[in-house]
Order: C-alpha cells, then structure tokens, then sequence
C-alpha cells in the first residue's frame, strides 16, 4: 500500500461487523476468517465494530478466543460499534479512555474513533454520534502524524449516504428512523480531514 506521498506502507486488512453471538454458523465463519488472517501474514488487521451481536460479555469472551493470535501479537487494532453497547455493554472493553485515540505501526498512523454513544443501548438508536469535541480531538490527532505514514482514520458508523440494501433499509430510511443514516456530522468530518488523510473506514451498513 502507498500513502499520499507514494511512499511503501504497511500491508493491512480492514473487516468489520463480525457479530460475534448471532449464530453458530457466524462464529464459525468468524473462526475462518481469523485463520485466513493469521495465515495471511498481513501486519496489520484494523477492525470496525460490532465485534459482538448483543454486546454480551461473553460473545467478547467468544470473539477473544477466536481472534487470540493476532490480539497475542498486537496486529488487530478495534474500535467499537453500536451493537457493543448492547447487552452487558463490551465497548469499553474494547475501546478504554478517551474517544479519539492514535496508534502509530510501522508505516501507518491510525486515529481511532469511538462513534457510539448512550443512545446506542437501545436496539432501535443503532445511528453513532460525533460531537465538537471529537472533532476537534480528530483534528489535534491528525496534525500530530508523523511523514511517511498512511494515515487512517477508523471508525464504525458511515459518514456518507449509502444505498438501502433490503426492505428492512429501505423501510426504516422512508419512516425517517436514524440507525439506517449517516453520522450528522460526517461531511463536516470529511471536510475538516480532507488532505489530512489517506483513508477512512467504517462499517455499520452492511
């Protein structure tokens, strides 16, 4: 992968939405994935949330065990989702202290971002949340990045419109309900990053 400056960075992959807890054939195929990972090799493995389905600890404890090799090695970087907060609400064990954090890796400079909030304990407000101060807390981070590094900017909630999908997308997007909508603030956020980053991901939708 090259950054903004054709610079070699670090090989990496992006999942999200694992659901760990939904099913026994998802866990199953969670299992796969992480195989397919650790065999891959990749440095890195940058994870969007909604790791568990109910945000009970112990579809955490599943997920951990599963994905034991590469949290033993450091190479799997999270931040949570808005099923997280569900349940017995894992997402601060997955993402502890502050909203916005960085982790910098050989070639790469990650800003984590924690889009959920309170609303996200009802099933029905699964939509995530960024304020001024994240805002200003993804700026502070960002001119902080280091040259020579892809910058990435993670996060679980989508910041642009995207298609409905299914019924269920279409349904909740013509009733006007939120969990289906793009963070409020997202063009913002991609205007104030604009030139500043090489990359944002997200999950959510899927």
């Amino acid at each position: 992968t090259l950054n903004r400056r054709g610079s070699a960075v670090a090989r990496f992959a992006h999942i999200s939405d694992l659901h760990f807890g939904r099913s026994a054939e998802n866990d199953a195929r969670g299992r796969r994935l992480c195989e397919t990972l650790v065999e891959s090799g990749l440095e890195q493995i940058l994870l969007t949330g909604d790791v568990t389905h109910r945000g009970l600890a112990r579809e955490l404890a599943t997920f951990e065990d599963v994905f034991a090799p590469l949290l033993a090695e450091g190479r799997l970087i999270v931040v949570p989702g808005n099923h997280d907060c569900l349940g017995d609400d894992v997402s601060q064990a997955l993402m502890s202290g502050p909203r916005v954090q960085t982790t910098i890796r050989p070639g790469l400079f990650i800003v984590r971002v924690n889009s959920t909030a309170p609303h996200n304990r009802s099933w029905l407000n699964g939509h995530g949340s960024l304020d001024e101060g994240d805002l200003a807390a993804i700026d502070a981070a960002l001119a902080a990045a280091p040259p020579h590094h892809l910058v990435i900017v993670t996060l679980h909630h989508h910041v642009l419109p995207m298609p409905e999908e299914h019924a269920v997308e279409r349904l909740s997007s013509w009733l006007g309900f939120q969990f289906t909508s793009e963070l409020r603030r997202g063009r913002e956020l991609l205007a104030r990053i604009r030139g500043r980053c090489d990359l944002v991901l997200h999950g959510h939708r899927h």
